[in-house]
């Protein structure tokens, strides 16, 4: 059984039993709850605890690797450039997405609230700044207290400023500080490992709580998250067509034909990298150069993950429209930046490690909180095939207008092959 599975299996097991023991015997049901929700809240720690050294070394060996790619021709480091411009675009349109949608579709008040009864001990990261505040918040005095304090955002600038400067050193001294990163987040990511081992006790425990204080409406409120952010991630992906349509020049009926190959890998192997075979031979079947398409596709896959952001910051709106956090210019500021960034450093992580990495630094730097995420993981898989989709198209996209751009000019043939569509 996957790990997926086991965490889902377990929410859904928590749940029943929580709903079940509330309608039967309230109660005791509710006597229960102060018994088993520090083993919840003891598990959801264990994963808190590798955020910060997971973050920072991942950050360093992910700007690390992208500059290194970077360096080796100028194919690639135009490629990049457009990457980091689509993943702040991504970034900004799922904030926006994300407000509108709950705007359009909110949560029922009453599953609102049961959710904020169930999570009663969560509270939002401290107070969030004024918009100049925020700024000069931004640059840290002591990057050691930001850590210790969750500030997020400072943290995220330092470390990327020092991941840059990492690499501008001598290849040796620059190779040695990478390994050592590259080593701290290989000792995290055991230790996650070692947590999500223990996930099903972990899940099944803050399931239980949700279910008996919050009801049957815990399982409408799953329900519509899984709608919103998955709807989100979908409807930002399709930028990819009029991205190929007008920065590639590929009719869309053809751009169409090209992606629906690798979407049905994407959608039964829920993995960009097992899908790179069939985006290969679709991108061929657009008459994109080889020399071109074989140096994009593959870095696209390794270093590139458009809906991250968007859906990223998705979660983090959802869970403070749950807590009536009403967010302002310099949070959501906050969490487009950290969204944009941190997805440098989690495009190599599993669904549910990279959920967690990812999304905790975005809603701490927002001043959401964290708490409903241990069991939002557990839903992850059909957002996370909506992810797998659209990553897998915007990666053909971006290949269509780096090999128009810079990888040099369809044949004479292909261009005719365009007109016909």
């Amino acid at each position: 059984m996957s790990q997926a599975t086991r965490i889902l299996l377990s929410l859904i097991i928590g749940l029943a039993i929580g709903v079940g023991a509330a309608a039967l015997a309230p109660d005791r049901a509710q006597a229960a709850i102060p018994w088993v929700q520090p083993i919840g809240t003891a598990w959801l720690n264990g994963l808190r605890m590798t955020i910060v050294p997971l973050v920072v070394a991942l950050l360093v060996t992910g700007i690390g690797q992208t500059a290194a790619a970077a360096r080796a021709s100028t194919l690639a480091t135009r490629s990049i450039l457009l990457f980091i411009a689509l993943l702040w675009t991504s970034s900004a349109l799922g904030a926006l997405f994300a407000s509108l949608a709950l705007d359009w579709v909110p949560l029922a008040g009453d599953a609102a609230a049961a959710l904020r009864s169930a999570f009663s001990g969560a509270q939002g990261v401290g107070d969030v700044p004024g918009f100049g505040d925020f700024l000069n918040g931004m640059i840290p005095t002591n990057v050691l207290a930001s850590a210790v304090e969750d500030q997020f955002l400072p943290l995220i600038v330092f470390t990327t400023a020092f991941a840059f400067a990492v690499t501008r050193l001598r290849p040796e001294q620059r190779d040695t500080l990478l390994n050592f990163f590259q080593a701290v987040a290989d000792a995290m990511l055991v230790v996650i490992n070692w947590v999500l081992w223990l996930a099903p006790i972990g899940v099944v425990a803050l399931a239980y709580v949700v279910g008996a204080r919050a009801g049957t409406a815990a399982v409408g409120a799953l329900f519509h998250y899984i709608l919103i952010v998955a709807g989100v991630g979908a409807v930002i992906s399709l930028l990819a067509y009029p991205l190929a349509l007008i920065g590639g020049r590929v009719p869309l009926a053809r751009f169409t034909r090209a992606t629906a190959p690798s979407q049905a890998v994407a959608i039964s192997t829920q993995s960009s990298l097992a899908s790179l075979p069939a985006m290969l031979r679709g991108v061929e079947r657009v008459g994109l150069p080889v020399s071109t398409s074989g140096v994009v596709l593959p870095m696209a896959v390794a270093i590139f993950r458009f809906t991250g952001p968007c859906m990223n910051i998705a979660v983090a709106v959802y869970v403070a429209h749950v807590f009536g956090i009403s967010l302002g210019p310099s949070q959501y500021a906050a969490g487009i930046a950290a969204a944009a960034i941190t997805t440098m450093g989690a495009v190599s992580l599993p669904g549910q490690i990279s959920f967690v990495s990812s999304i905790a630094p975005i809603a701490i730097a927002m001043g959401v909180p964290i708490e409903p995420l241990a069991l939002l993981v557990a839903v992850e898989t059909m957002p996370d095939l909506v992810r797998t989709i659209g990553n897998v198209t915007m990666d053909v996209a971006v290949t269509t207008v780096i090999a128009r751009r810079v990888g040099g000019e369809m044949t004479e043939a292909d261009a005719l092959l365009d007109h016909g569509g």
